[in-house]
């Protein structure tokens, strides 16, 4: 069980696969008042960083699942790193209908909402290990602006316009779901650049060290398109964010 190749090469040096700086990251550790002992889940947790900073940083007790075998010893190792691997837990695994056996504090997918076919289905799959009074976090793209063809949509590396909605239809939709939106906090455009420029170097680092690799040319062509492609439609079209929610009454 593994994601696709080209994550594993292209990301393999980040430590938060997503639009988010550490900086963010821990924007939103304090935003959600998070206490020492906070039980947190996390489906799709890559590398790790979110429960391993904010257990050093608030002390939160937690599991990760994660389909890349290369991104969960990543996150062993930063637990490690940080001294905190009493505190949180991390299984190679498929998070597609995790649902965790002791009801939790905060239920996250962090940009894998594909785990159960979309925003709604990830929603209601986070719901089934939320104890009351507790928090969904969700993080998503939104169209920063409404691109004005298909071609540019997919050249955000969506499959269409209907995709993603504009941020105030988003808010909206996760309102009809029956959920009050109780914090954000918002990729930049900079936290875009971290997150999508660092491919470009890993990618040539990859490239100079294994020439020979019967992936370095599909690895080539990702590498010349990609900064093109990305200040073109993705950095000027693409929002990101991570939305807590808690189930209303």
């Amino acid at each position: 069980m593994d994601i696709p190749r080209i994550f594993n090469i292209m990301e393999s040096a980040h430590r938060i696969h997503n639009p988010f700086t550490p900086d963010k990251l821990a924007t939103l550790g304090t935003a959600l008042r998070l206490a020492p002992g906070t039980r947190v889940l996390d489906l799709g947790s890559g590398s790790g960083e979110l429960l391993c900073s904010w257990a050093h940083d608030h002390g939160i007790v937690g599991a990760g699942i994660d389909m890349s075998p290369l991104f969960t010893t990543q996150a062993k190792c930063r637990a490690e790193e940080l001294g905190v691997a009493h505190q949180v837990k991390f299984t190679h695994g498929d998070a597609a209908g995790y649902i965790s056996d002791e009801k939790v504090d905060v239920a996250a997918c962090i940009g894998a909402t594909w785990i159960a076919g979309g925003v709604a289905g990830t929603i209601e799959l986070l719901a089934q290990s939320l104890r009351t009074g507790g928090i969904i976090l969700i993080g998503e793209p939104y169209w920063r602006q409404l691109p004005p063809t298909e071609e540019i949509a997919r050249g955000c590396l969506a499959r269409s316009i209907s995709d993603f909605l504009l941020l105030p239809e988003f808010i909206a939709f996760l309102s009809r779901l029956g959920y009050d939106v109780v914090e954000m906090v918002l990729a930049s455009q900079d936290s875009w650049d971290r997150y999508e420029a660092a491919k470009w170097l890993t990618m040539r680092r990859w490239l100079e060290a294994n020439p020979d690799d019967e992936y370095a040319q599909e690895v080539r062509a990702k590498l010349t398109a990609e900064p093109e492609r990305y200040v073109t439609y993705t950095r000027e079209y693409l929002g990101w964010g991570v939305f807590a929610l808690m189930p209303r009454p």
